[in-house]
């Protein structure tokens, strides 16, 4: 075969390619604009195409999250009406674009949100946009959106270069009552709220009143041509934070993200006071228990590479009658797991501190801790351990935190104990599946 005829053959070959190539792609554009047809509403989690959006390649991962944890006391009436929510929230993993998740999980009334906004912050911990950052958010194309009792949005997507470890600001602005508001209670970090309309004032000005709380939001996802995935951790108060020093990030998923080089999103599922088997008072529960909130709070993150479990010491702890069931604890564990394989999804396990010296602690409680992490290190339960107890009890009193580590309370860590805490993951667990150990 010469040279020209090859050249000929291979012109006719790419031709052939590029024409089935874009027959592919008008029959599944066709698919889509069916299929978009079928689902128009937003109350049921997905994130509708935005024509107006640039087209844009990579991965939609977690970036930040936080699990509803009640009903704010006080805003049954009136919610916050009126006023803008400026959520300050850090991202792990940054990206091309952003979507955003706000819930009414706990609302009794259709709550109106009439505009909203994401952008990065001037600098972290302020609620100031940075210079020609802040966008508006849509809702199937529109500004405004209802989002239903007990439902939740996902905004369209928006192009904004999002970067890794920064503060990014949500802001919400809702006219009408709507309550009670759906928040967070335990953030460590410091939002803002202002009064009348100001979602797309990059300012600060307005925003004269600092909070602890995240209202309504619940996620951040970026899309990332760099991140490899979510990793997901659900927990209690240990998760959660609640003794870690505010606006420094100090939490032990803060510390995660890091160890992650911020190639995976990691989306903090922590409650405090929650419990792996019991559900929180209220309709719907506070706090409710890990087993009901996996599939919300773990297994519908987006691109997840593995669910980190740090449940069960507040079933020991609060166990009505002082005798704690090991075993309903493990069987409990169990399930989880069994639920995210289901999903392809390993899970990682962490074995259950000491709490010696705290007000709850007795030789009972001991007994069942021990118990249970017995079963964790047998390797019956987990694909891949943590053995938290061992890397944090003191070596000397073995049912007590080290005393360097512990926040004062002989449960909770200071922020020293929180960087130990992250840093026995292993991240070959990402790479490894199912089959891992720690």
């Amino acid at each position: 075969m010469t040279r020209r005829h090859a050249c000929a053959l291979l012109a006719a070959f790419t031709a052939l390619i590029i024409a089935v190539s874009a027959g592919i792609y008008l029959a599944a554009r066709q698919a889509g604009a069916r299929t978009e047809a079928r689902d128009t509403s937003v109350s049921g989690g997905r994130a509708p195409h935005n024509p107006a959006a640039p087209a844009s390649t990579g991965t939609w991962v977690g970036s930040w999250a936080a699990a509803p944890s009640g009903a704010e006391p006080g805003t049954e009436l009136t919610g916050v009406a009126g006023r803008s929510v400026r959520n300050v929230v850090h991202t792990s993993a940054g990206g091309s674009a952003a979507r955003v998740t706000l819930s009414n999980h706990y609302g009794r009334q259709p709550l109106l949100i009439t505009s909203a906004s994401v952008g990065v912050a001037l600098r972290d911990d302020t609620p100031e946009a940075a210079p020609d950052t802040l966008r508006p958010l849509t809702f199937s194309g529109a500004r405004a959106v209802t989002v239903p009792p007990g439902g939740q949005v996902v905004s369209d997507a928006v192009a904004l270069r999002v970067p890794a470890d920064s503060d990014v600001l949500i802001t919400t602005h809702s006219p009408t009552p709507a309550g009670p508001v759906t928040y967070h209670r335990h953030a460590r970090q410091t939002s803002y709220l202002a009064t009348g309309d100001h979602v797309l004032d990059p300012r600060a000005r307005a925003y004269t009143e600092p909070t602890p709380h995240w209202r309504y939001v619940t996620a951040l996802d970026v899309l990332s041509k760099d991140a490899e995935g979510t990793v997901v951790v659900i927990g209690d108060s240990l998760t959660d934070g609640v003794t870690s020093t505010p606006d420094q990030e100090a939490r032990w998923t803060d510390v995660l993200a890091e160890r992650l080089d911020f190639r995976h999103g990691v989306a903090n599922a922590g409650i405090s006071g929650n419990q792996l088997l019991t559900d929180g008072l209220g309709r719907p529960a506070d706090s409710p228990s890990g087993l009901n909130r996996f599939e919300r709070d773990a297994l519908s993150r987006p691109n997840t590479r593995a669910v980190v479990v740090v449940l069960g010491i507040n079933d020991i702890l609060r166990d009505p009658d002082g005798t704690p069931d090991p075993a309903a604890i493990t069987a409990g564990l169990r399930a989880l797991v069994t639920r995210a394989h289901a999903r392809g999804i390993p899970v990682v396990g962490a074995t259950l501190m000491p709490f010696g010296g705290h007000i709850g602690y007795d030789a009972v409680r001991e007994t069942a801790r021990r118990a249970v992490n017995t079963e964790i290190r047998g390797g019956g339960i987990f694909d891949a351990v943590i053995d938290l107890d061992k890397a944090l009890r003191d070596p000397y009193a073995p049912h007590r935190l080290a005393g360097h580590l512990d926040s004062g309370d002989h449960l909770h860590l200071n922020d020293a104990g929180y960087r130990r805490m992250a840093q026995q993951f292993d991240p070959g667990v990402l790479t490894r599946g199912r089959t891992a150990t720690l």
